[in-house]
């Protein structure tokens, strides 16, 4: 059900500077910065020749992110996201297993312009989990 890994996101506060030393240290290709106002962060990737990482910063004082950095000062992996062919199947797929959906469960446009639902870390191994559909 799952497909590829499609990128890592690192939380920071400062997404271009902490993209620009991937840049330099993997030769990675560093998209602009997009603020995405939904999910409360500022987006850059860094894409590599297998996967991409994702730098967010908070957009706002009320951004998720920016909870996470007060606990973790110097910032961090915040979530892994996977490919899925159909993310409403996988979203179903998922709590029939007894996953639970972050949100509202209805799917946002994420980064890449297609819909993402994020899911529970504590029913993935303490991970969170972005799916995006493929």
């Amino acid at each position: 059900m799952l497909g590829r890994l499609n990128h890592v996101a690192i939380a920071v506060k400062d997404a271009k500077q902490a993209a620009k030393i991937y840049g330099t240290a993997f030769n990675a290709e560093i998209s602009d910065a997009v603020p995405l106002p939904e999910h409360g962060v500022t987006t850059v990737f860094a894409t590599l020749p297998n996967t991409k990482i994702e730098f967010i910063e908070p957009l706002g004082e009320a951004s998720p992110i920016a909870k996470f950095l007060e606990r973790n000062a110097d910032g961090g992996i915040h979530h892994v996201c996977y490919e899925v062919v159909d993310i409403i199947a996988a979203r179903d797929r998922m709590i029939a297993e007894g996953a639970r959906v972050l949100g509202d469960g209805v799917p946002k446009i994420g980064a890449h312009g297609k819909p993402v639902l994020f899911l529970h870390p504590k029913d993935f191994s303490g991970a969170l989990v972005e799916i995006e559909q493929a």
